[in-house]
């Protein structure tokens, strides 16, 4: 209450003064009145802005934009240190990418052991409507060269079809210019697995022999026939087989063991 009191008189003194000196200007002539602004600015206005202050201590508002001042440079300091976290969010991302990468080159050269392997990863995709392949991150400099044979996890991927110092462009079996020597795992028959268009996970599966015998169900790997595969690598399984009046035209349709749409990385077999 005595604050108040106190801000109520502040206010006061403040407004009989503005009401003077406006007696005072309103009997002044034109002539006169620059002068008279002059010394108005000079005597009263530091006057009005020592009162004003006053008025502020008394009230307490000199606090609040104190407060206000303190606020906006915690404010800033909170934006800094975010930026900083935000930061270190995005390195730990970064070598967990990389750990994970170093992971999976350690369990594909462990899956293939028994061969010289060079681990890499697909830097750039080419799915034209006539072409389906790919550039990885290693190339002559690493020991690879065309027609080496590419794996991943889950199997066969593809070959080199042609290599730079760095980079290599690989033709997946998806590719619809591929065409792989197979063997049916039940019935040991061989087959030409080629790719079709339109098609990242599905190829067609030509029959060599006539009486060859098809089984849905039943895994295709490589011959190792060729001079390009190794043999014993997984291609697909078969999911249906499609009849037609000439048998020797029968063929069958093969879903890849491995997932084409988010494949990262691969493992190139040395020769």
């Amino acid at each position: 209450m005595y604050k108040n009191k106190k801000k109520g008189i502040a206010g006061s003194i403040i407004t009989a003064i503005i009401l003077i000196a406006l007696v005072f200007i309103t009997n002044i002539s034109i002539n006169n009145f620059s002068k008279v602004e002059k010394v108005f600015n000079k005597i009263v206005m530091p006057i009005q802005n020592g009162l004003t202050y006053l008025k502020n201590k008394i009230a307490g508002n000199d606090s609040f934009f104190e407060n206000v001042d303190i606020l906006k440079a915690e404010n800033e300091e909170l934006k800094k240190q975010n930026e900083e976290l935000q930061k270190k969010l995005e390195e730990l991302e970064i070598i967990k990418s990389e750990n994970n990468i170093l992971r999976e080159y350690a369990n594909l050269a462990e899956q293939y052991s028994e061969y010289e392997t060079v681990a890499a990863y697909i830097i750039n995709k080419d799915t034209s409507n006539l072409s389906n392949t790919f550039v990885i991150n290693v190339g002559t400099n690493n020991g690879v060269y065309e027609n080496m044979a590419v794996m991943g996890k889950d199997g066969l991927i593809g070959h080199v079809i042609s290599a730079t110092n760095n980079t290599s462009k690989v033709q997946p079996i998806i590719d619809a210019a591929s065409s792989v020597s197979g063997v049916t795992t039940a019935t040991r028959k061989n087959v030409i697995v080629k790719g079709q268009l339109d098609s990242n996970k599905e190829l067609r599966v030509n029959c060599m022999q006539v009486d060859s015998e098809l089984v849905i169900g039943d895994t295709i790997e490589t011959s190792g026939l060729g001079g390009i595969y190794p043999k014993g690598i997984k291609i697909g399984t078969i999911k249906e087989i499609i009849e037609t009046k000439n048998q020797s035209e029968r063929y069958a349709i093969l879903e890849t063991t491995v997932d084409f749409e988010n494949l990262e990385y691969v493992l190139v077999i040395k020769k």
